[in-house]
């Protein structure tokens, strides 16, 4: 009990750190911002202690599946303290954030072609914006963009050849899948292919859906326009995690998919068998 408490103890101190960040490393945050900020981080803190202090599941997804959790909660966290970094040193300039500003830039260069998820993102901003946010938007879309593509490929791996999920032991679906009812809605399989296939198509078309739906909605609500360094950091972080976040989703479905048709398979080849045992 006590190394249950303080694992989800540890998970949470790491959810409010993160949530924390930019607060703490961006200067000039206004003092009702920092309260909302530590409102909202003290809340996920307190979510995460209690979904990983309970012994039954009841949202969060992969809960025994390491380093499923992990991967997705560093991806995250790298991505905004990455971009935190760069908008410090705007003011209070080091090395290492000109080191990962020039990166930035390298990279989201390279990736701005015409209807990349980067050229759509710069499209989303207002006709009036100026040259320097429009950087600064490009270096945040492509320093976000290889951190998940990243993520993405780190999790491949370890699928194919870490043997994820069962390399450790036997993977539960009642306690990882908590919102997924296998008695219900047609055979498993089928189901779980089927949220494989959504969760990854929709995760390789997110990064070009949210621009075109900001930009579409532009005219009904106000335009974002992402020159606060908050504002920057969180949108371009949502919109590079989530698509990739969703992806790992599908890949993990597909590969749980897989094990089922596997144990299967081999439980009607001993049920084959056995009839030929007893006649012997």
């Amino acid at each position: 009990m006590f190394v249950r408490m303080s694992g989800a103890a540890t998970r949470g101190l790491l959810v409010a750190v993160l949530i924390a960040i930019p607060a703490l490393l961006v200067p000039d945050i206004a003092s009702d911002q920092s309260q909302i900020v530590v409102l909202m981080a003290l809340i996920a803190a307190f979510l995460t202690f209690v979904e990983y202090n309970s012994n039954s599941p009841s949202i969060v997804e992969f809960r025994d599946a390491a380093p499923f959790n992990r991967l997705r909660y560093v991806t995250l966290f790298l991505t905004v303290l990455v971009l935190a970094l760069i908008a410090k040193g705007k003011t209070e300039p080091s090395a290492l954030a000109a080191g990962l500003a020039s990166i930035g830039t390298i990279v989201g260069h390279s990736i701005d072609f015409p209807y990349s998820p980067v050229r759509l993102i710069i499209l989303m901003l207002p006709q009036d914006v100026s040259l320097e946010a429009v950087h600064d938007v490009r270096t945040a879309a492509g320093l976000a963009y290889i951190i998940s593509l990243l993520s993405l490929i780190v999790f491949v791996l370890l699928v194919r050849i870490g043997g994820w999920p069962v390399r450790k032991g036997a993977f539960n679906v009642w306690v990882n899948l908590p919102l997924f009812d296998p008695t219900t809605g047609g055979d498993v399989l089928e189901r779980l292919r089927r949220d494989a296939r959504f969760n990854i198509a929709f995760g390789f078309l997110l990064p070009f859906v949210i621009p075109a739906v900001a930009k579409a909605t532009s005219d009904l609500i106000d335009p974002i326009t992402l020159e606060h360094p908050q504002t920057l950091i969180w949108t371009v972080s949502a919109w590079a995690f989530l698509p990739a976040s969703m992806i790992m989703r599908g890949i993990a479905m597909n590969r749980i998919a897989q094990l089922i048709e596997e144990k299967r398979r081999r439980a009607y080849a001993n049920a084959a068998q056995e009839p030929r045992l007893q006649t012997a």
